[in-house]
């Protein structure tokens, strides 16, 4: 896919190119699913005593943080890793001004049956913050995730960031950030890896995107300093995916990071063909799917 498309200002043409929910015909009916799935997963893993919600990761309202406690077994694997289990840390998406980490606890329930403990932060919402504001928010939450994973079971040293969206930009961000500079106590390679599912990598046409830009109000300055597609690589590894039926620029937004970062530090930039930008989520919450297979090989290194 031309990463030309990149490029393009034509606002109708930008509206019709990243408006998933008008895009995707069912696209009220799979959100509405997904909450209801969400609220059965947090009911049934709260009965079971495997879920801690709304814990504090900051001062702020929305500085809350659910954590799901493994529920199943440990693979033979796992097993080596006497400090307990992999930590997946999912970030919703949105465009940085909708949704919630409630809408999102069905994610959880595949991947501590299958032994890792699973964090989901929540953050402030534009217009009320901005995207520069979120990044910050999330980088105190996975200081947090760090600090605390081993109250939880999990290792502090296994943990890998998921995100979906502009959850995806999110997670990419995070493996640029400088975590010294976020706390002493943190180590530099706080987060080695992530799986950025549908991800914004180069907000330059965003910014020119109508039906979002009314609410994120980026300038040319925040475009580039919220980018990584205009980043140097970093040190980690990032799996870049994209459904197969999306858009042609979130198609490209994908190649995008791959072109930046290089098949070093993104070795795996595919699209899951028949899934669309919401179906996309399916393929990783279910055991089998392709990029559920993908997030245990950063987990655990194996594949399920």
């Amino acid at each position: 896919m031309s990463l030309s498309l990149l490029e393009q200002r034509d606002p109708a043409w930008l509206d019709l190119q990243y408006n998933n929910r008008a895009r995707v015909a069912d696209s009220v009916d799979i959100l509405a699913r997904w909450a209801a799935e969400a609220a059965v997963a947090r009911a049934e893993m709260s009965a079971a005593g495997h879920a801690r919600l709304d814990l504090a990761y900051g001062p702020g309202p929305s500085d809350r943080i659910d954590v799901f406690t493994p529920r199943g077994p440990a693979s033979e694997d796992e097993a080596e890793h006497s400090d307990g289990a992999p930590v997946l840390v999912f970030i919703h998406g949105g465009w940085w001004r909708a949704l919630s980490k409630d809408d999102f606890s069905h994610v959880a329930p595949a991947y501590t049956r299958a032994g890792a403990l699973v964090m989901l932060p929540e953050y402030a919402l534009c217009p009320a913050v901005t995207i520069d504001q979120i990044c910050l928010q999330t980088t105190q939450a996975l200081a947090w995730a760090w600090r605390n994973a081993a109250k939880f079971g999990g290792d502090p040293s296994r943990i890998v960031v998921v995100g979906h969206s502009a959850g995806a930009h999110l997670a990419a961000m995070l493996l640029c950030c400088d975590w010294r500079s976020v706390g002493k106590d943190l180590p530099a390679n706080l987060v080695r890896s992530a799986l950025a599912i549908s991800g914004l990598y180069d907000l330059a046409p965003v910014q020119h995107t109508p039906f979002v830009q009314v609410d994120l109000n980026l300038t040319d300055e925040a475009v580039a300093r919220l980018s990584p597609a205009r980043f140097g690589a970093p040190k980690g590894r990032l799996m870049a995916t994209v459904g197969g039926d999306e858009s042609e620029s979130f198609l490209a937004q994908n190649d995008a990071i791959r072109a930046a970062w290089g098949q070093r530090t993104v070795p795996v930039c595919e699209a899951i063909t028949g899934t669309n930008h919401f179906t996309v989520v399916d393929d990783f919450i279910t055991p089998g799917g392709r990029q559920f297979g993908l997030a245990w090989e950063l987990l655990d290194g194996t594949s399920r």
